[in-house]
């Protein structure tokens, strides 16, 4: 007669089961782990890179405007609307913290805002953040471009053969709604909420013309003064 196994006895050795499992579960993730190390160290195998610090972790954050930026009272977004008064590519800015789709900045001893409200779903606030305020004074790149593409910047307008870097840094950056990647050959662009214009590319990176609403373009091209 067979001595029946009692269900107690049945759960403990369940759990023994299952704890010399993970005993050797874990063991042998942490020999993986010390196996890793060892090769990296020799240089067979990358580290394990650390995890990405939290956006606005390295707040307050010194820079400089990378392209000409235009504000309305206190806020400066993401559709950089050209009819409003504009702030130079290269003046110095300071990130101090992040709101809620909005960054709280200092502009020359200024309180001002960023707003993120367009391109939410393309990009993060801390990534349109950092397009915006650059780490390297545009100022001395400017310094190279062509004469008549420094007097262009100047005025925030724009004219034909300028690259895509030269448009950026004259008018801003294309809305990421609106808009694919940067190498595209065509960028829609706004003056103001219903002044759209068009930035055509040609195959050598130059803007070959400048079209859309006729009010948008008048404005937008720079005619150097007589």
């Amino acid at each position: 007669m067979k001595t029946p196994i009692l269900p107690w006895r049945l759960a403990g050795c369940a759990a023994a089961s299952g704890l010399a499992l993970s005993l050797t579960l874990g063991s042998s993730a942490l020999q993986a782990g010390v196996f890793r190390d060892v090769l990296a160290s020799v240089g067979l195998a990358k580290p394990s890179p650390p995890p990405p610090p939290p956006p606005g972790s390295g707040l307050p954050r010194q820079g400089f405007a990378c392209c000409n930026l235009h504000f309305d009272k206190d806020w400066i977004n993401d559709g950089n609307y050209a009819k409003f008064p504009l702030i130079p590519a290269g003046t110095p800015i300071e990130v101090q913290s992040y709101g809620k789709n909005r960054a709280f900045v200092k502009v020359e001893g200024k309180q001002m805002l960023l707003g993120h409200d367009y391109g939410r779903d393309q990009e993060t606030l801390d990534q349109w953040v950092n397009k915006i305020v650059v780490s390297d004074d545009p100022r001395a790149r400017i310094a190279n471009y062509p004469q008549a593409v420094q007097e262009a910047i100047r005025a925030g307008k724009l004219t034909l053969g300028m690259t895509r870097e030269q448009a950026i840094v004259a008018v801003g950056y294309p809305m990421t709604s609106e808009n694919g990647p940067l190498e595209s050959s065509t960028w829609k662009m706004w003056r103001s909420t219903h002044g759209e214009y068009d930035l055509n590319f040609g195959p050598d990176g130059g803007i070959t013309s400048i079209t859309g609403d006729d009010e948008a373009v008048g404005q937008m091209v720079y005619k150097p003064a007589p």
